[in-house]
């Protein structure tokens, strides 16, 4: 590790960019290496006598929970994403399970409502943005000010802060489901649903609703998942109805992931109805819109019967309903809902056998939102299958996007 060979200055903004991710000031990443503050100015200020030694660098890296690599080059210049990581995903967990979390007793500020409001906001725009790195940071103490702000609540206000409490295990849910960790999500959105009936409110109930049904689904509980559907809908549709576009999206919404549901434990039967009545609801909205943050409407509805077909294994069915969707009003949609459904529509084509056009849109997907398909466990694992069942003149971009992925040669 010759000293000219070494980007002394990168190592040192490396490392201050793990710390503050990691939530850590420098007296206490100091205290976690046993050194001072001054000393770690000086580590992340490139001292060469310090961010050479490799010694040094991979306690670091252990303080800091990174592949030394991750110190040593900057994979941020070569296109990797700052994806959500294990550690931040264990730092959500830990929020979660954390008894003040749990139970609403515990030393943690509330935030004034309107504040909280701004916070749920800005995780959720974040979400569909598909800039996901500032959520692992955000998510662990908005769920403790949330919930002290709830506890700490009367009235009306009370009410306003259980719905955004119950917002942000919703955002939680989606977030873990993102990167793969089904049983966070199912307890996230398990509390989401709890949350939502102290709210009171039948639009957050039935939005703690969908994701509990994502939950379940994915974590095995398929015919469990689609009947809990049915019950929150049957319960709740005439309020739902009653309140327009809020109650209309989630309504539309909770059919759409119960159809989800149903292609995945291979319920084609049930698959077409659940998709019928998320279209009425789309139906009498008229119009794509993004109440909630469920950006639903009839493209949603469509891109939905897409992700039914793939699930269902059903590649040529879902190479088919991707064609009759309008490319201007699914460009009209959150980043995250195209990319998502770009990622789906290549699965479909890989499936139907188009394995060049899958990379083609899996490099479109990429090219929309990055942390999309090098980030989540869902599109690495297609970009693996291609690369094993090979994809002729489309080699050498599909090998470039797995390592763009973190994939090994």
């Amino acid at each position: 590790m010759a000293g000219s060979e070494v980007d002394i200055s990168g190592i040192g903004r490396r490392i201050a960019y793990w710390r503050v991710r990691r939530g850590l000031t420098q007296t206490d990443f100091g205290a976690l290496m046993g050194r001072s503050r001054r000393w770690v100015q000086d580590l992340e200020g490139g001292q060469r006598n310090t961010a050479s030694n490799l010694a040094v660098l991979d306690q670091a890296a252990a303080v800091l929970e990174v592949r030394l690599e991750q110190l040593l080059a900057d994979e941020r210049a070569d296109g990797q994403p700052e994806c959500v990581d294990a550690a931040e995903l264990a730092a959500i967990r830990a929020a979660l399970q954390h008894p003040e979390v749990v139970t609403g007793a515990g030393d943690s500020t509330a935030k004034p409502v309107a504040d909280l409001r701004r916070s749920v906001a800005y995780g959720w725009t974040a979400f569909q943005a598909a800039d996901y790195t500032p959520l692992g940071r955000l998510l662990p103490d908005l769920l403790r000010e949330a919930t002290r702000t709830a506890h700490d609540s009367s009235g009306v206000r009370q009410d306003t802060a259980f719905s955004l409490l119950s917002m942000a295990l919703m955002l939680t849910a989606a977030v873990a489901t993102k990167f793969g960790d089904h049983a966070l999500a199912y307890r996230a959105a398990d509390r989401s649903v709890q949350a939502a009936e102290r709210s009171g409110d039948p639009v957050v109930m039935a939005a703690g609703a969908r994701l509990l049904v994502d939950g379940m689904f994915h974590t095995g509980e398929g015919p469990a998942a689609i009947a809990l559907a049915a019950a929150v809908a049957q319960r709740l549709e005439q309020d739902l109805v009653a309140r327009g576009p809020h109650g209309l999206s989630v309504l539309g919404m909770l059919h759409c992931k119960a159809a989800i549901a149903a292609a995945h434990i291979g319920d084609q039967g049930t698959v077409p109805g659940l998709l019928d009545a998320a279209k009425d609801a789309a139906d009498r909205l008229a119009v794509d819109g993004n109440a909630m943050w469920t950006a639903f409407g009839p493209t949603n509805v469509q891109l939905h019967r897409v992700s039914a077909a793939i699930r269902l294994y059903d590649g040529p069915g879902a190479v088919a309903a991707a064609q009759g969707i309008d490319t201007a009003a699914r460009d009209a949609l959150p980043r995250e809902r195209r990319a998502n459904h770009l990622v789906d529509l290549a699965r479909g084509q890989s499936l139907a056998g188009h394995r060049p056009q899958a990379v083609d849109t899996l490099l479109h997907a990429e090219g929309l939102a990055p942390q999309e398909v090098h980030c989540r466990p869902h599109a690495a694992k297609l970009v693996a299958d291609l690369r094993l069942l090979g994809v002729g003149s489309a080699e050498g971009r599909l090998r470039a996007l797995a390592a763009r992925c973190g994939l090994p040669a």
